[in-house]
């Protein structure tokens, strides 16, 4: 009936309703923290663009996953940047490679919480694609052995979940092949499925040096005007395979995240990635917006979207907001 028989804003009269009629929840249990680690000792660098977020050595990445699981995070995800680089990312299948030493120290400091492992070379190769180069051409079916290497030192190392960001096709299957061969049937994948070539990703290449030295990641990772594909990506990433599936980059892509909910049954996760944190944090250190407001509106709108998990930077942040809102 209309107005002034129904009036919407009984809904909203006061605090204690609009938490019953509430229909969208961020809980800290939605929250993945994602780390760089780095050879040496005692390093912690801040990253230029990303304000806040640092570079970590593994002595001093223990106390900040120490200082996550105290805050309630379950999960963290690890990206590596090696010493040394070359053509075919040999350290990123190293069984002593920094992210497999990195898993091993967070497995027997904080064996509760879930260790999560990028699964691509880019990070490591000098020429900084996803995948080997040949005359200028990245290859896809020689890539999928290394991504396989590489997913299986860190579950050796103690990984729970693997997560194959790469984009080349097939990677999910041969990757689930090598852990089920391997003894490790019981090593997740959170696929990155959907993953986009954005322009979103700036700041996180400078925080883990992995920019490409030609070109650009088009070829592999998805174009923005397309959302029919992603669909198809992600159905194919869960047929090979995959435990969970992810949508990356989260705020331009929350009608994708909308449309894959709406199509799966397995565990969906979105990245609010690089780009998305530094624009928050510039604008809130401009006095442009409000900090807190809009960390946790952002966050909510990933989830009213459809997404379960969010691998966020701001992580340690909101796991605090929460908690103070909750009176702990």
């Amino acid at each position: 009936m209309p107005f002034p028989t129904h009036r919407s804003r009984r809904l909203r009269k006061n605090s204690a309703i609009l938490r019953m009629v509430e229909e969208t929840s961020l809980s800290v249990n939605d929250l993945i923290y994602p780390l760089f680690v780095c050879e040496g000792k005692d390093v912690k660098t801040e990253i230029s663009s990303m304000p806040g977020i640092f570079r970590f050595s593994l002595d001093r990445m223990i106390l900040d996953v120490q200082e996550a699981a105290d805050l309630g995070i379950p999960a963290v995800i690890l990206f590596g940047i090696p010493d040394k680089k070359d053509a075919v990312g040999s350290e990123a299948y190293n069984p002593d490679g920094i992210v497999q030493r990195a898993v091993r120290e967070i497995k027997a400091a904080i064996p509760e919480m879930i260790v999560i492992t990028d699964v691509c070379i880019d990070e490591y190769t000098d020429h900084g694609h996803c995948g080997l180069v040949e005359d200028g051409k990245i290859l896809n079916d020689a890539t999928l052995e290394l991504l396989a290497k590489m997913a299986q030192t860190h579950a050796q190392a103690g990984a729970d979940i693997v997560a194959p960001s790469d984009m080349m096709d097939g990677r999910v299957g041969a990757i689930r092949k090598a852990l089920d061969q391997s003894g490790f049937n019981e090593t997740l994948i959170l696929a990155y499925s959907a993953k986009y070539a954005s322009a979103y990703y700036g700041p996180f290449r400078e925080a883990a040096d992995s920019s490409p030295k030609f070109g650009d990641r088009s070829t592999y990772q998805m174009d923005p005007a397309n959302s029919d594909e992603a669909i198809r990506e992600v159905l194919q990433d869960i047929e090979e395979g995959a435990d969970m599936v992810m949508v990356k980059p989260a705020l331009a892509y929350l009608d994708i995240i909308y449309r894959v909910r709406q199509e799966i049954n397995v565990p969906l996760a979105a990245y609010n990635v690089s780009g998305e944190y530094s624009l928050i944090v510039a604008a809130s250190q401009n006095g442009w917006v409000d900090r807190e407001r809009i960390i946790m509106e952002t966050l909510l709108s990933i989830r009213r979207a459809g997404a379960k998990m969010i691998l966020t930077y701001f992580a340690k942040e909101a796991a605090e907001i929460l908690a103070r809102r909750q009176g702990k």
